[in-house]
């Protein structure tokens, strides 16, 4: 604006002249002042003024916005002990926690295959290399070092898994620098859970009945050599059952006893009344062929190496070990048939008790939080190195 001529405008400009060298003036004593303070206090400007400002600087102006998606999930199994709150609801509906289950599912979350299943065509690495993420946030930010086991690194800062060790819930909650991101892997990491789950009901299950199937195989095995021996000794000794063979030849033993005494009785008898009688030679034939019978019976019985009584030791052996490998054969198909049903009912899997959100604000960085902690720990560090150097100066006085 033209200011204009004449005494009034010299004198407004004459005026201004004045307040500015006025103000120059009175600035110049409060940064001398300021300079001054700095210069005594040097040690506070260091560890506390200096990081408080840098960390103002970055929490307002260049750390990026972080949005976590979050998650609640249990691994059920029917019929075990459950715990307290929820456990208990989940037990009054018939089913448990499983503890076991649930520490493999984390530890598969966190594991180098959930990540490499999760890049596997690089949408996790892309989506923390965005253009529009803080430098000092993104990953390799200076492309040096875009190795695997560097995005393992920083997929353990994104990824976490808490569990509740009252309740047994696990508490699944990923970053990410867009809310979409966050919840579109949190839903890929619980599908993927849950195809460890049941990938690994399926091996328990194959691993219960493979072993069963092997334990009647072998017992099938044991159970046709016992028969075959057994057979074997039967058609190399003629014999089917010595100690049934046995019985019915000590019976007819018994019978040629009792004749030859009711033949010796009639013989004697005979003798007495009819010394000439000629039935003696015929009754002393009879009673002679009775004895040599009942000696042969007998023979055949005990008292030889081919007797049945020598027979029954070995045929008595492999009888027990043909209805022992009989039992074993039962008690595996049993067991068998007890794995295929224990396969069957015990089937833990991934319960979700709450859906992936969808955040639409992001809650990290804690801006206020994060400069607050800087000036803090400045404060605490000014106060250490303060009293160190104090010590130092006495000692050198």
């Amino acid at each position: 604006m033209h200011e204009g001529t004449g005494p009034a405008a010299l004198a407004r400009l004459l005026r201004r002249h004045a307040g500015a060298q006025g103000r120059a003036q009175s600035s110049a004593p409060a940064l001398a002042r300021l300079a001054s303070l700095a210069r005594r206090h040097w040690l506070a400007v260091i560890c506390v003024v200096i990081p408080g400002l840098l960390a103002g600087v970055y929490f307002a102006f260049v750390a990026s916005d972080v949005y976590i998606s979050e998650s609640r999930f249990v691994v059920r199994e029917p019929d075990k002990p459950a715990a307290t709150g929820l456990g208990l609801i989940l037990k009054g509906i018939g089913f448990s926690n499983s503890g076991d289950e649930l520490m493999a599912t984390r530890e598969y979350i966190l594991s180098r295959d959930a990540l490499a299943a999760l890049d596997r065509k690089g949408g996790f690495e892309r989506a923390y290399r965005r253009p529009g993420v803080a430098w000092t946030d993104r990953f390799d930010p200076l492309g040096l070092s875009g190795t695997f086991e560097d995005l393992y690194d920083y997929y353990a800062g994104t990824v976490s898994v808490e569990r509740d060790s009252t309740s047994g819930v696990a508490v699944l909650r990923v970053r990410a620098f867009t809310g979409a991101d966050a919840a579109r892997f949190n839903r890929r990491l619980l599908a993927m859970a849950e195809r460890r789950v049941n990938a690994m009901n399926a091996r328990g299950r194959s691993d219960l009945v493979r072993q069963g199937i092997a334990e009647v195989e072998v017992a099938k095995r044991r159970s046709l050599a016992a028969a075959q021996a057994l057979g074997a000794y039967r058609d190399q000794r003629r014999v089917a059952d010595p100690q049934q063979q046995g019985m019915v030849t000590l019976q007819l033993v018994s019978k040629l006893q009792d004749e030859l005494v009711r033949s010796r009785t009639m013989l004697a008898q005979v003798r007495g009344l009819a010394p000439d009688n000629p039935q003696i030679p015929v009754l002393e034939q009879r009673v002679a062929m009775i004895a040599r019978e009942i000696d042969r019976e007998i023979a055949s019985v005990a008292g030889s190496p081919a007797s049945l009584a020598a027979t029954s030791v070995e045929y008595q052996r492999l009888v027990l070990e043909s209805e022992f490998a009989d039992k074993q054969l039962a008690a595996a198909m049993t067991s068998l048939e007890q794995s295929r049903s224990e396969a069957a009912r015990q089937q833990a899997y991934v319960e979700t008790i709450a859906q992936p959100n969808l955040p639409d604000s992001p809650l990290e960085p804690r801006r206020l939080r994060g400069i607050v902690t800087v000036i803090v720990l400045g404060l605490v560090a000014w106060g250490i190195v303060h009293m160190v150097l104090a010590g130092l100066m006495e000692h050198r006085e």
